[in-house]
């Protein structure tokens, strides 16, 4: 039997293939990867921790608003923030994008786009749930805060996208664009 290796492994082996790697694109993979662990715990433990259920409104997209959705949304925005990778992010759960401070080493050249907690109520009978994202390069200048332009790419321009399914394993799923083709990861 072959051994299992972690995201962290992955990542790093590919990032090695390609001399042209900062090193950037991993860092916000990875932030994204330990953002979903924490998920997977709080999902598990969701009715212990009494976070079922209906937070009593509506998001957006119009779907009503559970409260487990507002919790992985704002623990992806923090981690997402805390990278210093990520100009900023657009939810399902927020009316408008949020754009990150700028930093110093004007290292934030990527933008988010997600649904943190997709199927969030069918947590209440115990069928799976999974966050979506996607991955784009800024369109704004470095050293600016993120604008709108910023999120409306077409999907054609994504850098990669993916999913992390939460069950009894969690499986985290992406697949990236390289010179114009895609790798399936």
């Amino acid at each position: 039997m072959s051994r299992r290796i972690t995201l962290d492994e992955f990542i790093n082996e590919e990032g090695e293939k390609r001399q042209e790697s900062t090193g950037e694109f991993s860092g916000l993979l990875r932030h994204i990867g330990i953002a979903a662990k924490i998920i997977n715990r709080i999902v598990n433990k969701a009715g212990l921790m009494d976070i079922i259920g209906d937070e009593g409104g509506q998001n957006f997209s119009g779907d009503t608003v559970q409260k487990l959705d507002i919790y992985t949304n704002d623990l992806l925005i923090e981690y997402l923030r805390n990278s210093h990778l990520c100009a900023g992010v657009a939810s399902e759960e927020l009316e408008d994008f949020i754009s990150f401070p700028v930093n110093r080493a004007n290292t934030n050249k990527y933008i988010v786009v997600m649904d943190p907690l997709d199927g969030s109520s069918n947590i209440d009978v115990n069928i799976s749930v999974g966050t979506i994202f996607g991955i784009y390069k800024r369109k704004s200048m470095l050293g600016s805060p993120a604008t709108m332009e910023d999120f409306m790419q077409k999907g054609t321009d994504l850098l990669a996208s993916g999913y992390v399914l939460y069950g009894t394993s969690t499986m985290f799923i992406f697949t990236t664009r390289e010179r114009g083709k895609w790798i399936y990861l």
